[in-house]
């Protein structure tokens, strides 16, 4: 099994290149399905959601060009089904975008029901099933697996969505884009990589509109042809790494990123006495003296995003008094909380809130991560810590993050990845 091994209490210092946002390509990559020609995807982060979900489409029958590392080019002219392999797609959570790409396409999908991440809460796709349904699609769910279909085309509707959602919102412009008619989806996510998809989108020769605020509107087109795009920085890989120099300590430059999409976390680390620094295409971050308690509320974008909650919290466990965390957007998102208290860390959750009591230091761990984002918070307080700490699971992490032990072992962090045999199990006697 590989884990990572992090000898904490080195500050961090240098530059860090971010890669191309986890969230824009798992939406993007499923929308090549709606392109008739070559996609040129450029920026795309090497990460293994990228590789599984490219490898669905492969099965699938789409021609897949590797240009360069970050570069490739997809042609989905040869594919002629509407389902594909579900060991695959239960692997993924992205993978329910393929019943929009699908539904877009061929007036059909068959979909598994989408894996990823468990945040041990409820995560629910009844959003994305009454827009396709208020599309004219018959949608249905049997032994895990979501079956869609149309007579013909999708038809153009006004769907409003009960809560806002990002994975309905990107799933219905998927399947809105070649639609009959006109589709407007209100109370929209927000989140900057919906508006990348919707550019994608239009860079093909969709008509969409309203992207990144509550009310988009997608005008159908009968054809989209290929074309060249590259996608946006990651704007939770930059938060993660921020979080990790409030934590640890130090000065980074972190580079090849939008400022304007990181306002919501630099707001707060300054609240907690972090340097954040913006420039035209990159931030500084420094932190030399103490931190400070605060309170975070995760909310759709511009909100703070839940996908840097773990990250936030493992920082606020070294934060002097007493900070509250309100989960706004998962039912439970805080399995890692047991494996911050293994190092020290005092939390108590109650429901969707957390209270975190800051404490003098960390102390190294043998942690396991339970999903992607609290696997980064592991990360980010192994490094903060005292002493040893050894990380498994860590296969959540590759999921999202590109060349994490690298990037952090460049700006002078101690962390390797290797590979650690599995305890035996323990032999238990009998006492009588």
């Amino acid at each position: 099994m590989t884990k990572y091994v992090i000898n904490g209490g080195k500050p961090l210092n240098g530059e860090v290149e971010i890669s191309g946002a986890k969230n824009a390509a798992v939406a993007i990559i499923p929308a090549a399905l709606l392109v008739d020609g070559v996609c040129r995807i450029e920026n795309l982060p090497s990460i293994s959601d990228v590789t599984m979900l490219l490898n669905i489409l492969k099965e699938m029958g789409a021609d897949i060009r590797v240009v360069n590392k970050r570069t490739i080019d997809i042609d989905c002219s040869r594919v002629g089904t509407w389902s594909a392999t579900f060991d695959l797609m239960r692997r993924i959570r992205a993978s329910y975008y393929l019943i929009g790409a699908l539904l877009g396409r061929c007036g059909m999908a068959d979909v598994a029901m989408p894996g990823g991440c468990n945040f041990g809460g409820v995560r629910p796709i009844d959003q994305h099933i009454k827009g396709f349904s208020t599309m004219g699609a018959k949608v249905d769910i049997k032994n895990g697996v979501v079956s869609a279909e149309t007579s013909g085309r999708l038809r153009g509707a006004s769907i409003y969505l009960d809560v806002v959602s990002v994975g309905a919102t990107i799933n219905i412009m998927l399947g809105a884009v070649l639609a009959e008619g006109q589709t407007q989806i209100e109370n929209a996510a927000r989140e900057p990589h919906i508006v990348d998809l919707a550019n994608f989108l239009n860079s093909m020769g969709a008509d969409v509109r309203g992207a990144g605020t509550n009310v988009i509107k997608i005008r159908g087109v009968k054809k989209m042809s290929g074309g060249f795009y590259s996608i946006i920085p990651d704007q939770i890989e930059a938060g993660t790494y921020m979080a990790a120099v409030a934590g640890a300590g130090g000065k980074v430059v972190i580079k090849d990123v939008i400022p304007k999409h990181l306002e919501c976390i630099s707001s707060k680390l300054r609240e907690m006495g972090v340097t954040v620094l913006d420039l035209e295409d990159s931030v500084v971050v420094q932190r030399t003296g103490p931190l400070t308690k605060t309170n975070v509320k995760t909310m759709p974008y511009p909100g703070f995003p839940t996908d840097m909650q773990p990250q936030i919290a493992a920082v606020l466990c070294q934060a002097e008094g007493t900070s509250l965390i309100t989960e706004g957007v998962f039912d439970n998102r805080f399995k890692y909380v047991d494996e911050l208290a293994k190092m020290g860390g005092t939390i108590r959750v109650d429901g969707r809130i957390a209270v975190i009591e800051g404490v003098d230091h960390l102390t190294g761990a043998p942690l396991k991560a339970s999903d992607l984002r609290a696997g980064a918070a592991l990360v980010i307080a192994g490094l903060s810590a005292r002493g040893e700490t050894v990380v498994e699971g860590v296969h959540y992490i590759e999921r999202g993050y590109e060349k994490m032990v690298k990037k952090l072992s460049d700006l002078g962090a101690d962390i390797k990845s290797v590979y650690l045999p599995d305890e035996p199990p323990v032999e238990e006697k009998d006492i009588g």
